[in-house]
């Protein structure tokens, strides 16, 4: 993550297209979704999640999590006022001066 932002600050840009990450480790799920949201095209790394897990890093529990549907996961994931919240993803859209991702 802390490379990921050092980096989209010295190019002056968000979208690191074009660009390569060497990791020690398969990247945890949070880094990854950096990984994905600043378009980095290409990771490098080592050591597997499941190496990760051997060590008691606890990563691998986070992909096993995101496979099981959200009324079986360990922390309640509960849908709130949707069509409320649908309203600012519709002013988004029809935003003229918004940053594209």
């Amino acid at each position: 993550m802390n490379t990921i932002r050092q980096a989209c600050r010295e190019l002056g840009t968000f979208d690191l297209s074009g660009c390569t990450i060497y990791t020690s480790c398969e990247p945890c799920p949070m880094c990854l979704g950096a990984i994905y949201w600043a378009h980095i095209d290409r990771i490098y790394y080592g050591n597997t999640r499941k190496d990760a897990r051997d060590i008691n890093f606890a990563d691998d529990f986070i992909y096993e999590e995101l496979d099981r549907p959200l009324s079986n996961r360990t922390v309640p994931i509960i849908p709130l006022l949707r069509d409320e919240t649908l309203e600012s993803f519709r002013l988004w859209s029809k935003k003229e001066d918004k940053t594209e991702y």
